[in-house]
């Protein structure tokens, strides 16, 4: 952004205003104008905000920083005709956001295919230079930033629009939120390469010293510290205060032009036909980018050999990163390759391997789930994997703590597969002392104390008293959940919130609420507690099929609970139907069979249903739960990851309209996975299927739009 020269004479700049702050009687005699002092404090403090938030050396101290900036303040107060939009004094924003509006990306913001091994890369590579028509392909290879995704808008060089990715497509307009990021420019000189309007992605970071003052803060507030920085992150850009937002210290970094429109059909620069001549450029007009971080490699065995010597130095950057981000260096050559409707075929994501830490293993504590089954919880010394800090590892039950063969006092080997979920590889035995003790595993409820049973063939143990409190509180939270009853402002916080308090006891108690009496709390105002009435209400009217499912039966999810729905006229039928009946309904097997009729032979149950429809919930079947005999009759679909455009409900409610069926799990008699951004594992697992189909949502909503029309 500047060269030798001018670094050396705005340094001297910064010396020179702020010598005349010290000395009232030299500032006054000085004979320069107001406007030309407005002029040089904006230019003084932007190379200032650059050395310190872009360039990570600063030139000043924070307090000789603040003095020049309340000096343009006055300034500009006195002579608001004079405020420019890129003045330093622009990035503080007065008042709270009502709202964040959904605006249109210029270009799609897609997704990354991701890559795990040396193979992944090499096939990617080979169609890379099929799709190239040539032999060779030079990379670019830069760090891929684990925060939250941006896009901005340049015209006629000031920042006009900063938005959030959203579904790819669009995205929260939170340009006042942007404008506290420092590092990111009010102004860049694009004029100088003749571009009139520019859109440019980027990423939203937190440093991890500055994530860990901040869960210390939260923390000694009595807040719940953030998971991981980018939740951090992503929580910080949609704060409806600015203020707030400036104190989180936010960083950023940028990485790519997504869009150009010239000045009068002016060509595009040559330093801007590659990708990291693109890097560099945003650099000198002044942007955070990973210039010191990139590599340009010539040919894919390059690229493995620095990923494999960049993953060493991963610790030792002050940001989380969770691998590298491969390009086509060329960005003719990256058109000529195209894209799909979900990811650039130009680019790949190469992931680190799964993040690994040792811990000592202090206690195991017995959670009791909705449906009674007790889950031993690892506590763990805290230990930051992947940057997570984590200190509870669930075991899963009995036959997991045996074959592992750990004790209390274990130094374990902790890892989070996929850099999601921690479990415990192993103890290390060889760091036994002798002192170390064997899990006990309970013999009774540790909530409410009843003797736990386990049934022949299953591996957990339960607590079969459905009085338990345990079970009680789980039931209600999971009743109240989206794919249940869907009861907007009743989530989970707020059922354990109202439990302590006595207001909610059961399930029947969410439609008895004393609303007077919510009123009276912390964070609860008249059109919070009105929302909250209005949903419970409405919840009243939802299909038999969510009722079903909201119930929590065992071994009874979504699929099962419409296939219930569908075969009733009214809930308490289902206490005249035997196992055998209930067997004959389709992918309905013994097991789950015996549950269904357990639950409905049980006393508590049938009046809990008795309760539910005197308080105006309905337990009548509806023209939503008949399933339909339709042209995708037959097939079963499954989704993961974030459609662009539909919500998951939406997706398969125009499944089940056709007379599809929607699948719990990826097994060899699912057809198709229709995969969004971020998918799960399900990905993986259907890849390792032939006769699975994977689709993204276009070939989706082809398919729909071909079964409509049959």
């Amino acid at each position: 952004m500047y060269t030798p020269q001018e670094e050396k004479q705005l340094a001297q700049l910064l010396s020179t205003l702020l010598h005349q702050l010290k000395d009232q009687q030299q500032k006054e005699e000085q004979n320069i104008s107001l406007e030309q002092k407005l002029k040089q404090l904006r230019q003084a403090l932007r190379y200032a905000e650059w050395r310190y938030y872009v360039i990570n050396d600063p030139v000043i101290s924070d307090y000789e920083y603040d003095q020049l900036f309340h000096h343009l303040q006055q300034i500009e107060n006195q002579h608001p005709e004079w405020i420019t939009p890129d003045s330093p004094t622009q990035r503080i924003a007065s008042g709270l956001i009502e709202e964040f509006p959904t605006v249109s990306h210029l270009t799609p913001m897609l997704s990354l295919d991701n890559s795990y091994n040396a193979a992944d890369l090499r096939d990617w590579d080979r169609r890379v230079k099929e799709l190239a028509g040539i032999s060779t392909v030079e990379y670019c290879i830069e760090p891929k930033y684990d925060g939250a995704s941006i896009s901005l808008i340049y015209e006629n060089n000031m920042l006009v629009r900063g938005a959030t990715r959203g579904d790819g497509v669009r995205g929260d307009d939170i340009t006042p939120n942007i404008k506290q990021i420092k590092a990111i420019p009010l102004s860049a000189n694009f004029a100088n390469l003749g571009i009139r309007r520019v859109e440019i992605r980027g990423e939203v970071l937190m440093h991890k010293d500055t994530f860990k003052a901040l869960n210390e803060q939260r923390l000694s507030e009595n807040l719940p510290p953030f998971a991981n920085p980018r939740n951090a992150t992503s929580g910080s850009l949609r704060m409806v205060d600015p203020r707030e937002v400036a104190k989180r210290k936010l960083q950023a970094v940028l990485y790519q032009i997504s869009f150009l429109e010239m000045n009068n059909g002016q060509s595009i620069p040559q330093a801007l036909l590659t990708q990291s001549g693109t890097l560099h450029t945003l650099h000198r007009l002044g942007f955070p980018t990973p210039v010191s971080l990139v590599k340009v490699v010539h040919n894919i065995d390059e690229a493995i050999r620095f990923l494999e010597e960049f993953e060493q130095l991963r610790d030792s950057l002050p940001y989380e990163i969770d691998g590298m981000v491969i390009k086509v260096n060329d960005l003719r050559l990256q058109e000529k390759i195209g894209a799909t409707t979900h990811h650039p075929r130009w680019a790949i994501a190469f992931k680190f391997k799964a993040r690994q830490a040792t811990s000592v293993l202090r206690k195991v504590e017995f959670q009791v789930g909705r449906t009674g089954t007790i889950t031993p919880v690892a506590k763990i010394d805290p230990v930051p994997i992947g940057g997570v800090t984590v200190s509870s590892i669930s075991l899963f039950n009995e036959d997991v703590i045996r074959e592992k063969d750990l004790r209390i006092g274990d130094t374990v080997l902790v890892e989070r597969a996929g850099d999601v979920i921690p479990y415990i590889v192993k103890p290390i035995t060889e760091l036994r002392t002798g002192k170390e003790k064997p899990i006990q595993f309970p013999q009774n409820c540790p909530v409410c104390g009843d003797p736990l049973v386990k049934s022949s063939g299953e591996v957990a143990w339960r607590c079969v008293n459905i009085n338990c409190e345990a079970q009680v509180l789980e039931r209600m939270i999971h009743f109240v959940s989206k794919d249940a009853m869907d009861i907007k402002h009743l989530g989970e916080a707020n059922v354990r919130r109202f439990y302590e308090l006595g207001l909610l006891r059961t399930i029947p108690d969410i439609y008895r609420l004393d609303y007077n009496k919510i009123k009276k709390l912390e964070g609860f105002g008249e059109k919070s507690v009105h929302n909250l009435q209005q949903a419970i209400e409405a919840s009243k009217k939802q299909p038999l099929h969510r009722l079903i499912f909201a119930l929590g039966i065992r071994y009874v999810g979504e699929t099962t609970a419409r296939t219930l729905a569908d075969a009733i006229e009214h809930l308490p039928e289902l206490q005249r139907w035997s196992v055998e009946q209930l067997m004959q309904l389709k992918d309905i097997g013994p097991k789950v069979a015996t549950s269904i009729y357990e639950f409905f032979h049980n006393p508590d149950n049938l009046h809990l249903i008795q309760e539910l429809e005197k308080l105006g919930v309905n337990t009548y079947r509806s023209k939503q739960d008949q399933q339909p005999i339709g042209k995708l009759n037959g097939l079963s679909f499954l989704f993961t990851g974030t459609l662009p455009h539909l919500k998951r409900q939406e997706a398969e409610a125009l499944v089940e309209q056709l007379g599809g069926k929607i699948a719990s799990s990826v097994s060899r008699s699912l057809n198709y996975l229709v995969v969004g951004d971020d998918p799960g594992s399900k990905l993986e697992k259907a890849r390792q299927i032939p006769t699975v189909k994977i689709i993204n949502e276009k070939q989706f909503l082809e398919l729909i739009d071909q079964a409509k029309n049959r």
